[in-house]
């Protein structure tokens, strides 16, 4: 299987002040680096899809897609665009703001869409689920954008006309710790220190 990885960095960051999250300073390096590294090994091409600060997404050498659905419509209008211009049949999304996403993200996913044949796959911790941890084909492109035209921008919401496989990383709950505001990095950074979660 093939897959396009893409990044996730097209939101307006306003839990943080308005700060564009992707070059958000955690452990001396911005967001995207962090997630970058540990998702380039796993696919076999990356997009970034980012609305702002173009040129500076640019400069880690990766194609920057921006949504066509103008007014940052969240991350279905991302994935639009990744399942639009991918170069491969299948898209993982990752958000920007993960910068311990699991090393074995994208073989656990693909693994449970063609064990349960389904038709996208999402990670899921213990009781919560982590829809933009999503592995989604190209051919599901004309089903989203017909829901985004309709007006439709809850994820859960396209989700329930297609079938859903769900993987459990329990054993690696960490790894999807997300940082959304500036106290929480303030706090990760300061009190937990810096490791390479597996």
């Amino acid at each position: 299987m093939k897959i396009s990885g893409l990044i996730l960095a097209g939101g307006q960051g306003r839990r943080m002040g308005g700060t564009d999250k992707g070059l958000v300073s955690f452990h001396q390096e911005p967001f995207i680096a962090h997630v970058l590294r540990r998702l380039a090994p796993q696919v076999d091409e990356i997009l970034i899809n980012a609305n702002q600060n173009l040129e500076t997404y640019q400069s880690f050498g990766y194609p920057v897609i921006s949504d066509a659905i103008m007014g940052f419509a969240g991350p279905l209008a991302g994935l639009e665009r990744g399942l639009a211009l991918s170069g491969h049949e299948w898209v993982l999304t990752v958000p920007v703001d993960s910068p311990f996403l699991p090393h074995d993200l994208a073989g656990r996913l693909a693994h449970a869409v063609e064990t349960e044949q389904a038709e996208i796959a999402i990670a899921k911790t213990h009781e919560r689920t982590h829809p933009v941890f999503c592995l989604c084909p190209k051919k599901l492109h004309a089903s989203l954008l017909i829901y985004l035209e309709s007006g439709g921008r809850k994820i859960d919401g396209w989700f329930a006309n297609h079938h859903v496989a769900t993987v459990s990383f329990d054993d690696n709950a960490e790894a999807f710790t997300n940082i959304n505001t500036l106290n929480e990095l303030h706090i990760l950074e300061n009190n937990v220190p810096f490791k390479e979660i597996p």
